[in-house]
């Protein structure tokens, strides 16, 4: 993507969120039950370390700040559409940006968009962020998946092979 003036950006987002706002809430010809969309209290989104190529998916409660390395990712708003409808889901987020040794700047204010990330992405040369879905509840990790120990370690039943002698020339 071309390095554009930061006004002309912000005006391309501004009209692209329009468009986006417009067809989510169903402005023109839909009947009013099609345009209403539910406030959730949760976001769920996910995040990408370009470097390290660590994703992780989080669950933000509306009004609180996640962090994510560097990165305070609020959510000031989590909007859905109700099941009945196309799934849609959209998040209003602040995402700031607190580099080593250097003051806190906001890199991202506006809305996702869970079905089109591009049409308002955070630009960042390290980080992205994304909304997957806008739920009332977070999901929950299953109770037993039959692991010992901490997350990530191996099931009880996967044998380790044995580990072989040191051999010196």
């Amino acid at each position: 993507m071309s390095r554009l003036p930061q006004a002309l950006r912000t005006a391309a987002l501004a009209a692209a969120f329009a468009g986006t706002v417009a067809a989510m809430t169903g402005a023109g010809a839909q009947p009013a039950s099609a345009r209403a969309t539910v406030d959730m209290p949760f976001a769920i989104l996910q995040t990408l370390d370009k470097i390290t190529a660590r994703v992780s998916q989080m669950d933000v409660r509306v009004g609180e700040t996640a962090q994510f390395a560097s990165l305070d990712i609020t959510v000031r708003a989590c909007r859905a559409t109700p099941p009945e409808e196309t799934p849609e889901s959209a998040a209003f987020l602040e995402i700031d940006y607190t580099p080593p040794r250097e003051e806190t700047r906001r890199v991202f204010t506006g809305w996702m968009f869970a079905s089109s990330p591009a049409v308002s992405a955070m630009d960042h040369p390290v980080f992205d962020v994304w909304v997957v879905a806008c739920v009332e509840t977070p999901p929950q990790p299953p109770e037993d998946m039959g692991f010992e120990g901490e997350r990530g370690s191996l099931p009880r039943d996967v044998a380790l092979p044995p580990a072989r002698p040191e051999t010196v020339p």
